[in-house]
């Protein structure tokens, strides 16, 4: 839903808002970017710190704030690091936790300089069509909620947010969108072959469909029968009563109630069934059963088998080999893959770009900045 609503953004800004566009493109490069990185207050009463990044306020405690990855969840870079300040020293911190901050902050700069190319690229006609987008966004972030505007407000305060600043937010991000767009090769068609070059690439980690086992399984243990005839040995006695149990198999009798009377195994009160298993995780004794396995069809019976401390009946319940995803079943996702890979590199190239026009010589002392805040909230 979100996809086809930006797409159709997408074509509403190309073609309905952007006939000034040619001509600011005509200007001249040095003239129309000028995007100076400076510190330009520091203030320790509101422990704050702040850049400029071509008349935009970056601040300390946006970045401490910013979201990040951590175990399937999103926290704020702070609580992020927290762990890492409340264990080393001051220098220490600094060192292990900037590559972190440094990373964030650039992303912030970056998103900038984006921006304000993106608008100057756009031309003065855009504002309109921006906001006829954005607020077409608003909308549908209350239609998610139900139409429900005091509920929208609440999830958009839940979000560190209010909806003039997620309406703003939507104007930079559906312009920046744009102007990467407008830098993608036009109307490049994508061949067979980037497909099955795609495919090849990513079906290992992303279209595998791993090899998987089922079997009921007789799981005598040698330690745990009860001997009655003190002149027949352990494993004697197991042999006996697992030929025993093949022959009664072979009669007819059903697997899974023998294997709730005669099995040791931790699954014998299921009738001995397993759940699905990669043949891979099978652990020492069960590994072999693996093998076993590979030698028979589902419905068949492999045994006795024999190893240390016990001896196995199997019967093979079902058995998948390693597969694919079939090429044309994710010919569509392949195609998304490609398109994204080719935004990537242009919003990449763009990035450099826009890095060269750029001054960080103070951007160390604002990292120190945040990074000594980080330590010092983590610690209080």
């Amino acid at each position: 839903m979100r996809t086809c609503s930006f797409l159709s953004i997408l074509v509403f800004l190309v073609i309905g808002g952007c006939e000034g566009g040619n001509e600011s493109r005509s200007a001249d490069a040095a003239s129309r970017r000028k995007a100076i990185v400076r510190k330009i207050a520091v203030s320790e009463a509101a422990g704050e710190s702040m850049l400029m990044v071509g008349g935009e306020a970056i601040t300390s405690g946006q970045i401490i704030k910013v979201p990040v990855e951590h175990s399937e969840t999103a926290v704020s870079l702070a609580e992020y690091l927290k762990p890492i300040a409340k264990t080393s020293s001051l220098e220490e911190f600094r060192e292990q936790a900037r590559p972190q901050v440094e990373e964030v902050l650039m992303g912030k700069i970056s998103e900038i300089l984006l921006y304000q190319e993106a608008k100057r690229q756009a031309g003065e006609n855009i504002d309109e069509t921006l906001e006829k987008a954005a607020e077409k966004e608003v909308r549908r972030f209350i239609l998610d909620c139900g139409g429900d505007e005091a509920k929208a407000e609440e999830k958009l305060r839940q979000m560190g947010t209010d909806r003039k600043s997620f309406k703003e937010n939507r104007k930079r991000f559906i312009l920046s969108q744009w102007h990467i767009a407008s830098k993608l090769p036009e109307n490049k068609p994508i061949t067979h072959s980037e497909l099955v070059k795609c495919y090849n690439q990513i079906k290992e980690q992303s279209l595998a469909m791993p090899a998987r086992l089922q079997f009921r399984l007789i799981d005598i243990q040698l330690a745990r029968l009860h001997i009655v005839d003190p002149n027949q040995g352990q494993l004697e006695h197991a042999r006996g009563l697992a030929n025993e149990l093949l022959g009664q198999i072979q009669a007819g009798e059903d697997f899974a109630e023998l294997a709730k009377k005669y099995s040791h195994g931790h699954r014998r009160e299921f009738g001995g069934l397993w759940q699905p298993i990669q043949p891979e995780s099978l652990a020492e004794p069960y590994d072999v059963l693996a093998v076993e396995a590979e030698k028979i069809e589902p419905g068949q019976i492999a045994g006795p088998i024999e190893t240390e401390g016990h001896i196995f009946i199997m019967k093979l319940e079902d058995k998948r080999s390693k597969s694919y995803e079939l090429f044309e079943k994710v010919q569509t996702e392949l195609e998304q893959k490609i398109i994204f890979e080719r935004r990537k590199k242009v919003l990449e190239k763009l990035n450099a770009e826009l890095m060269q026009q750029v001054d960080l010589n103070e951007k160390d002392e604002f990292i120190d900045f945040c990074l000594d805040k980080i330590y010092r909230m983590s610690n209080q």
